[in-house]
């Protein structure tokens, strides 16, 4: 476990910072901005909780821990002389994800027009979660061009974006109040 005694360090003061281990990299390191960007994740996760309850928010308290796990992995590199022994996110996760979505899409009427982000409160904030996890994923698959990355990482990635679009349509009445995007409307 991790115990903080003190918060800050000034070990990054001058623009580096260590990775899970050891190696200090620059803090616009690609590695650095994806478990970055997965942490932003994390806070829209935690903004989404404000407006849920019930099987949603534990849905949502799964996801958040799940990313602490992402973060973790990504900031240890799979090469690196920590690798062995170190958190990974792992296919069960993934395949949890899945189940979740096809529980949550089953009760939803098809698609008739794209959506646009909006509606109830924890759907905008899940449509949100859906944008920030995108951009988590393309920073991740840039990453995996450059160095290994744990496929599990880039599949869990893939799958929660689709989980965001899911619940987004899921909080706004089983898509009853999904606000319809209408090509040409202000032509």
């Amino acid at each position: 476990m991790v115990r903080l005694d003190k918060i800050y360090t000034r070990g990054g003061d001058k623009g580096q910072t260590s990775l899970g281990d050891g190696a200090r990299v620059a803090k616009h390191d690609l590695r650095v901005e994806a478990y970055g960007t997965v942490d932003e994740l994390n806070a829209v996760i935690g903004l989404a909780r404000q407006h849920t309850d019930g099987d949603v928010d534990a849905m949502l308290s799964r996801i958040q821990n799940d990313l602490f796990d992402l973060g973790a992995d990504l900031c240890t590199p799979e090469d690196s002389r920590r690798s062995e022994g170190a958190l990974r996110i792992d296919d069960a996760q993934v395949e949890r994800l899945e189940s979740e979505i096809d529980r949550l899409n089953d009760a939803l009427e098809p698609l008739k027009s794209f959506i646009l982000p909006g509606g109830t409160p924890a759907a905008s904030w899940a449509h949100m979660a859906r944008t920030v996890s995108r951009r988590a994923e393309r920073l991740v698959c840039a990453l995996a061009e450059k160095e290994d990355v744990n496929g599990a990482a880039v599949r869990y990635l893939n799958r929660l974006s689709d989980h965001f679009f899911v619940l987004a349509r899921h909080l706004n009445d089983n898509g009853a109040a999904d606000v319809l995007w209408v090509p040409g409307a202000n032509r």
